[in-house]
């Protein structure tokens, strides 16, 4: 599944927008339909899986995708850094698609970054794509980050899950509209844990029903929290196709 997102124009990322507000382990947050997830008591924004430099990583292998995958994710992380103005910005792993990403990316993409952490307290959690962290960026890497009584981390943990926010399985999910089945990008909660959406545009989807996530909710309590173009759909795990 590729993300609906990389056919938004600039106009389609502006405000106004509608958000799920939500609690993991007691903490206050919002979803944001790009994906992003945005603490406002501690002006903290949250992405995952950027997989920057996808398309070059491919195309170092002979496999051919259209190069604009880097530009129009870091266009959609402008879009909501100018949203929420946050002092911390966490990206949750897998921010390059392999470990040579970041050091090959063209200058442009670069200076885009910079400019993006300006000001703020960049953090880059390291991923299984890029186990090493980043290369001449901004900010700092870590292999997991304590804050406000959440652990942010890119691989959700099985042994602990309580006020963890993770990435990694890409969640999504299908519902039925219309008479028609619609599949989307989703964060996935049950007020303990939270699962974030992917938020590069050219990365695939997991369905919530798959046995990766088997264990990791109390499915009860899971909630899938639907990316739309302008506004987040609520859906009870119960009431998903699949």
């Amino acid at each position: 599944m590729m993300n609906h997102r990389l056919a938004l124009s600039a106009a389609d990322i502006q405000p106004p927008v509608s958000g799920a507000e939500i609690r993991v382990n007691g903490v206050a947050a919002l979803c944001d339909p790009l994906g992003a997830l945005y603490l406002p008591a501690e002006e903290c924004l949250v992405v995952s899986d950027l997989h920057l430099e996808k398309g070059a990583a491919f195309a170092r292998r002979g496999m051919m995708l259209p190069p604009y995958d880097t530009l129009a994710t870091l266009n959609l992380l402008s879009a909501v850094i100018a949203r929420y103005d946050p002092k911390t910005v966490i990206s949750l792993g897998d921010n390059f698609h392999d470990r040579r990403g970041s050091q090959l990316m063209p200058e442009e993409f670069r200076a885009m970054i910079r400019a993006l952490a300006s000001g703020r307290d960049f953090i880059w959690v390291n991923g299984n794509h890029d186990p090493d962290g980043v290369f001449d960026l901004p900010g700092r890497s870590a292999d997991e980050l304590a804050l406000s009584g959440l652990v942010f981390r890119h691989e959700p943990s099985l042994i602990s899950g309580r006020g963890e926010v993770a990435g990694h399985l890409h969640p999504s999910a299908t519902v039925s509209r219309r008479g028609r089945y619609v599949r989307r990008a989703c964060f996935a909660t049950d007020g303990k844990r939270l699962v974030m959406p992917a938020f590069g545009v050219l990365t695939g989807g997991l369905d919530l029903k798959h046995k990766a996530m088997h264990g990791l909710f109390d499915r009860n309590d899971l909630i899938a929290h639907l990316l739309g173009r302008d506004r987040i759909y609520s859906v009870r795990f119960g009431s998903l196709i699949g």
